[in-house]
């Protein structure tokens, strides 16, 4: 043996333990070896006060074998979720106490303190105390882990995921060829002949249900095809029914799968943990069936109903639309509409006469303005000046106004009403009083 296990340290000691003188040999594991072994007993011996030293432990199993002879009882206890097994003994003295309701297949509690005998080198337990677990014991177990999943929010209906209207691919866990299996079935195809379903048969009852479950849903759970999960078993006592389905580790894969589950577990009366978190609660396997997909012949009726609800809303719109245009169409003005055309055409033709008479009276008076503005523009204009005689006389492109502006000699530009005159001043006469200018 290799000096590397938590035992080594412990048979180190072991030689003088009881008190009597080391053999001749090694005086631990570690000291051994080809030349120089152990003998057997010595082996045995140490195992034996290592493994006693164990203190004795409180378990919890189902036992799968109970067997009695002349008063001691030798039996083989299993875990309640791992394909794990251990032998237990009662002696004469502790099997007498056990109580009498406890044979195979029953689920107890054991104090148990591991033995080691010496002459078959085999190691076993023996039971110190053993205690039936009752159906109240468990259902406590399974009220205190209903609040505690409370208490996560694990069982809020926020939580809880809408199913889908048609599923296409329904995914069924239930036991192998169950009458909850056949439920389902039946009555889904009754209902929905086209559905669809991916079925698990697993063990709905004992030890391994709850795991086996577990691996069912993860595998549905898994496939994307799947769009609901129906976890069904039929009626059953109720540890049978309820205790399966209340197992922790089932209940919190149920709760953490991506896919939407309905529990359809036992009776009306039955109420696992799984009910509380599962999307959906049916109360039987039959309502799960009712729950998953809709009814194909209440559908055509309600399809039927709605087409009928159509045609009658469409004739009422016609009818009234056609009663409508009747009305419009009964009117003097859409019966006769020529009358309101001829009436505005006199009052057009009226129209047009007032405006013709009015614009020529407007153009009569204007023109006389107009005649008489360009009277006194002419009578203004400087060849009105003109044609009276005056002349405009320049000297070197300016208008002469005074005789003291020009002098003898200057040249002249004068114009007259038909023409203009040149001429060149002689002399020039300044008038000294304003008043002959």
């Amino acid at each position: 043996m290799e000096d590397t296990t938590p035992q080594d340290d412990a048979v180190q000691h072991a030689g003088g333990a009881a008190g009597e003188p080391a053999e001749p040999g090694p005086v631990t594991a570690s000291e051994t070896s080809p030349e120089r072994p152990w003998p057997l007993h010595r082996l045995s011996e140490n195992l034996k006060l290592h493994i006693e030293r164990a203190p004795a432990t409180w378990i919890e199993g189902q036992l799968i074998e109970f067997k009695n002879n002349r008063g001691n009882v030798y039996m083989t206890m299993r875990d309640l979720d791992q394909e794990v097994s251990l032998p237990l003994a009662a002696w004469r003295n502790v099997a007498a106490g056990i109580d009498p309701t406890v044979q195979q297949g029953s689920r107890v509690v054991a104090r148990v303190k591991p033995n080691f005998w010496l002459k078959a080198g085999r190691l076993s337990m023996n039971v110190l105390e053993m205690k039936p677990v009752g159906l109240g014991d468990l259902l406590a177990r399974v009220e205190l882990l209903r609040r505690s999943l409370a208490e996560e929010g694990l069982t809020s209906p926020a939580r809880k995921r809408p199913l889908p209207v048609l599923p296409g691919v329904i995914g069924l866990i239930t036991g192998r060829d169950s009458d909850a299996m056949k439920d389902v079935l039946r009555n889904t195809h009754l209902r929905w002949p086209a559905a669809v379903f991916e079925v698990r048969e697993v063990a709905v009852q004992g030890t391994d249900a709850p795991r086996q479950v577990a691996a069912a849903l993860a595998e549905l759970d898994a496939d994307p095809t799947v769009e609901v999960i129906v976890i069904a078993r039929g009626g059953g006592a109720l540890e049978e029914v309820v205790l399966p389905f209340s197992d922790e580790a089932l209940v919190r894969a149920v709760a953490a799968a991506g896919t939407p589950v309905v529990s359809a577990i036992g009776h009306e009366a039955d109420r696992p943990v799984l009910d509380d978190v599962a999307d959906l609660r049916a109360s039987t396997p039959t309502d799960a069936a009712k729950r998953i997909v809709p009814d194909a012949a209440q559908e055509a009726l309600g399809l039927a109903h709605a087409r009928e609800r159509m045609a009658a809303a469409v004739e009422r719109r016609v009818r009234g639309e056609a009663e409508a245009l009747a009305a419009l169409r009964s009117r003097p003005v859409l019966a006769h509409p020529h009358v309101m055309v001829d009436a505005r055409a006199e009052d057009l033709g009226r129209w047009r006469e007032r405006a013709r008479v009015s614009l020529g009276h407007r153009l009569a008076r204007e023109s006389d303005a107009v005649a008489a503005l360009r009277a006194r523009v002419r009578a203004l204009s400087p060849q009105q000046t003109l044609d009276r005689g005056y002349a405009v006389v320049q000297h070197a492109g300016r208008v002469v106004r005074r005789a003291d502006e020009v002098s003898p000699g200057s040249h002249l530009d004068i114009l007259v009403a038909a023409g203009r005159l040149e001429a060149d001043v002689t002399d020039t006469h300044t008038p000294t009083d304003p008043e002959d200018a």
